[in-house]
């Protein structure tokens, strides 16, 4: 099979195709023929050698995918031959073939192509367990989304207001702005001409919102907590500024202020199955419904995976990046 190999890592020039043998599942895992793999800011970090995978995991790129089920392995009973599914997996989503765990496999919803299946696993789960499980989001309260137009902050966008928030967000320009309040942000603040602190104030009536959902870190971590609420909650996902940062603490124990965060690759088999079944009784309905879909910038060939982390690198694109490898767009 094809695969997409980064050997010692480096910049996008380090990815080449290369070819290997195709994996075989093992007890409870399933192949997957991938049709389409989505690309992450993990990969990038992983690929630059800044973000190593788990001992356990494929070394190779590639967090997510949708394909169909090419073979099950012993004691799998929910999947067979053929079905079409989306799915979370432990690296090696950008190849021909990948190996999940059956139970990080879910059915492609009703009415999505491959395409948009490729783009669920990642992005869903990530924004369902941080801002629904850890930053426990409610009707009625106000979330504050860093980076709304990446696939990240789309997603907590229309997921938040799918289940009654106030949403606010930080974009880059103007575009991206339009982009974000078009899939439901109340207001988009641009962070290159205006100070998010103070437009957070403005629009909450001095309150400050009940949690914020960033992956910029650095000095935005001192920022954030002075945007929160009483009982507000700061959920941090990422670090493109960095994780060091020095703040003041008193305001987290005079307004009962949670920090919090989390990832994802890392966490157990058992525990990503669990928040597999979790996403998709609250999520997938939604998705069938033509609801919280998820917004495609470009697919790109394999063999211009080069060009895929070029632009993800450049933050240009808007909503999700997807690399065609052995796909029909229109399969499911």
């Amino acid at each position: 099979m094809k695969l997409i190999d980064h050997g010692k890592g480096g910049d996008a020039s380090s990815l080449r195709v290369v070819e290997a043998p195709v994996p075989e599942p093992a007890p409870g895992q399933v192949s997957i023929a991938v049709q389409y793999a989505g690309v992450n800011r993990p990969d990038i970090l992983q690929r630059s050698g800044s973000y190593p995978p788990p001992a356990d995991a494929s070394p190779y790129l590639g967090l997510e995918v949708s394909g169909r089920v090419a073979a099950v392995g012993e004691g799998v009973t929910r999947w067979k031959a053929g079905d079409p599914v989306c799915a979370l997996t432990p690296g090696g989503g950008y190849a021909e073939y990948c190996v999940v765990d059956a139970g990080h496999c879910l059915p492609v919803p009703r009415g999505l192509d491959m395409i948009q299946a490729s783009a669920l696993p990642e992005n869903y789960f990530t924004v369902w367990t941080n801002v629904f499980q850890r930053g426990r989001l409610r009707d009625n309260e106000t979330i504050l989304v860093h980076g709304g137009s990446s696939g990240i902050g789309l997603t907590a966008i229309q997921l938040a207001r799918a289940f009654g928030a106030r949403v606010f967000t930080t974009v880059g320009n103007a575009d991206k702005a339009a982009a974000c309040r078009r899939f439901g942000a109340e207001a988009a603040i641009d962070y290159r001409t205006q100070d998010f602190v103070a437009e957070i104030e403005a629009l909450t009536d001095g309150r400050g919102v009940d949690m914020i959902l960033d992956m910029v870190g650095g000095g935005y971590i001192a920022r954030n907590i002075r945007c929160l609420a009483l009982e507000g909650r700061l959920v941090q996902i990422a670090f493109l500024q960095g994780s060091r940062t020095e703040f003041d603490f008193m305001p987290v124990m005079l307004r009962r202020l949670t920090i919090t965060g989390s990832t994802l690759r890392a966490r157990s088999v058992a525990q990503k199955t669990a928040l597999a079944a979790d996403v998709e009784a609250h999520v997938w309905p939604l998705l069938a419904q033509g609801r919280c879909l998820p917004v495609i910038h470009r697919v790109f060939p394999l063999d211009e995976v080069q060009e895929a982390h070029r632009l993800m690198e450049s933050s240009r694109h808007i909503g999700k990046i997807i690399l065609e490898v052995g796909g029909d767009r229109h399969a499911a």
